[in-house]
């Protein structure tokens, strides 16, 4: 018998499934765990008396799921059509109860978002807590000069917090417009990407905004993932739309 007079479970309870994932996923709560089993990325076990029981392989399927989203801007639909390929035995290499920590090749079509992969993400500059970069640290982790900062903030590429700091984006952005300087394209030509973006966030603040004013715990999870999936088809979107423009410039 447990102190609280009740029966010892197998497996683990969802606070000790956080506790285990919080070290990699620091943004990961309770309620974003259930929304995953809400959409049946994890199933555990239930109890008698109906407390979760999650096993080692959900765990591992919890941290696929979590590197998917964090690290390759994946849908969960996609992600799911993984795990069930997994399930199968048809899809990844492994069972989903061996699954890799770290994503690494995806075949759908769909994954092309996770093109972006090959470049350092933003968990690799902050070690499971929110880094503030200085102006210093910025052009030293992105390997850029002053002069291209100061471009980078003219043309809205980069944008300092109200503190006057930066987030480990803006070095992920920095580098990005470094190889493509690379090409020809300079700071300047890349203002129509900034004036994208924004009008994208604004489409989709309209969708989520009404969802986040629910003081629900639950409903703001939800929301989080609307905003996740949202972003991650918007990616997958844009890369196909440059894919096909270049083709039909190059009659590829």
């Amino acid at each position: 018998m447990t102190a609280a007079g009740r029966p010892q479970r197998d497996g683990l309870s969802i606070g000790a499934v956080l506790a285990q994932l919080r070290g990699d996923f620091p943004d990961v709560t309770i309620s974003k765990i259930r929304f995953l089993e809400s959409e049946g990325l994890v199933q555990p076990g239930r109890t008698p008396s109906g407390y979760r029981q999650f096993a080692a392989a959900d765990v591992e399927r919890l941290r696929f799921v979590l590197s998917a989203q964090r690290d390759h801007y994946l849908p969960l639909k996609v992600i799911k059509e993984q795990l069930d390929a997994a399930d199968r035995g048809d899809g990844h290499p492994g069972s989903p109860s061996r699954l890799p920590r770290k994503l690494v090749a995806l075949d759908s079509a769909a994954t092309i978002a996770g093109e972006r992969a090959a470049m350092p993400s933003a968990a690799d500059f902050t070690s499971g807590i929110q880094i503030r970069l200085t102006q210093e640290e910025l052009l030293e982790q992105a390997g850029v000069d002053l002069a291209t900062l100061t471009e980078l903030r003219q043309y809205g590429l980069v944008r300092p917090g109200a503190a006057g700091f930066y987030d480990p984006d803006a070095v992920l952005v920095a580098r990005t417009v470094k190889a493509m300087t690379e090409f020809g394209i300079e700071p300047r030509h890349l203002r129509a990407f900034r004036a994208s973006a924004d009008r994208e966030v604004g489409l989709l603040e309209q969708i989520v905004a009404p969802v986040y004013h629910h003081r629900d715990e639950d409903a703001k999870a939800r929301a989080d993932e609307v905003v996740r999936e949202l972003a991650a088809l918007s990616v997958t979107l844009h890369t196909l739309l440059v894919k096909a423009g270049i083709r039909g410039v190059t009659g590829g």
